[in-house]
């Protein structure tokens, strides 16, 4: 199989230098490895000429989260797989070749590997990771839905690898989303009879030390992408309980762990709730306020 691995880039600096050379070392195990750089203004596309990488250069306003994909995408050809990955996940050993060899199973169409927490993560990032991303691999399908609900249909493209085939057969992400393509993507492979593969064996480390103000924000966008995207809630179900599974878990996990971050955690859950149903109400919010509440302000410049 010919694969091609896609990172869209802007200002990387440090970290992007850790995850060029983790790239570098796997480089074999591709046929090209191709940055998508958002006009950055450090010496993020330095890094990678440095390393090898093909660069295309689009404007920073130019910038989706789907369409951005979808244009990396049709920049090549004779491809089978397409890896994605963002500029801060590095790959661990043999990240690449493992999420790879699952698509000798074909019906599968996307795949995504398993994320650990970064060296520096806090007791709250580190949970998220390591409650999200467990130690066994699965494939997943329609069939699945009633016990799994919308998790049946996660996917992130902070690694993970899809099919060409299927996924120009279904004309590939949504081209102006505020995030969350790669779970519509994988609900309409879904829905289309293919599969979703999670890959534990293949793993990165990526995770993020957000302030309680970013996880509002991180969750108004998911609230408004819901609410955009209602059919696949209506589609899917909800999480099934997972919510409160995460919760319980958060709090046992800290109060053996770190009990002192307990309050900072209740906080984080509170904001996500309220930026979530914001969200998901902001067609009634004015204008003027919608993008102070957004994590993503770019999106809505042609918007509002």
């Amino acid at each position: 199989m010919k694969v091609i691995l896609i990172v869209p880039t802007y200002n990387g600096g440090d970290l992007w230098r850790q995850v060029s050379s983790a790239i570098s070392e796997q480089k074999n195990d591709c046929e090209c490895i191709l940055t998508v750089d958002s006009s950055s203004d450090d010496d993020t596309r330095e890094t990678s000429r440095a390393n090898g990488f093909k660069i295309v250069k689009i404007d920073k306003s130019e910038f989706n989260h789907g369409g951005t994909r979808n244009l990396a995408i049709n920049t090549t050809c004779d491809i089978d797989i397409a890896i994605f990955l963002t500029q801060d996940a590095i790959p661990e050993i043999n990240s690449l070749s493992n999420i790879i060899s699952v698509f000798q199973n074909s019906d599968i169409a996307v795949a995504y590997g398993r994320q650990l927490p970064h060296d520096d993560a806090n007791p709250i990032a580190a949970h998220a990771r390591l409650f999200n991303y467990g130690c066994e691999s699965n494939i997943l399908g329609l069939e699945d839905k009633q016990k799994y609900g919308i998790k049946t249909v996660f996917s992130s493209n902070s690694f993970s690898a899809y099919r060409i085939s299927v996924f120009k057969e279904l004309a590939g992400f949504p081209s102006n989303t505020i995030l969350s393509e790669d779970m519509y993507f994988a609900a309409k492979a879904v829905l289309a009879g293919y599969k979703i593969a999670y890959v534990a064996e293949s793993a990165v480390k990526h995770s993020h030390n957000y302030t309680p103000l970013e996880e509002f924000k991180r969750y108004f966008d998911i609230g408004v992408f819901h609410h955009d995207e209602k059919w696949i809630r209506d589609t899917f179900g909800g999480a099934g309980g997972e919510g409160k599974r995460f919760i319980i878990s958060e709090f046992t996990t800290l109060l053996k762990e770190k009990p002192s971050w307990i309050p900072r955690a209740f906080l984080h859950n509170s904001l996500k709730i309220l930026g979530y149903k914001l969200g998901q109400n902001y067609k009634i919010i004015p204008k003027k306020f919608i993008k102070k509440l957004s994590m993503h302000k770019r999106y809505w410049d042609n918007q509002i």
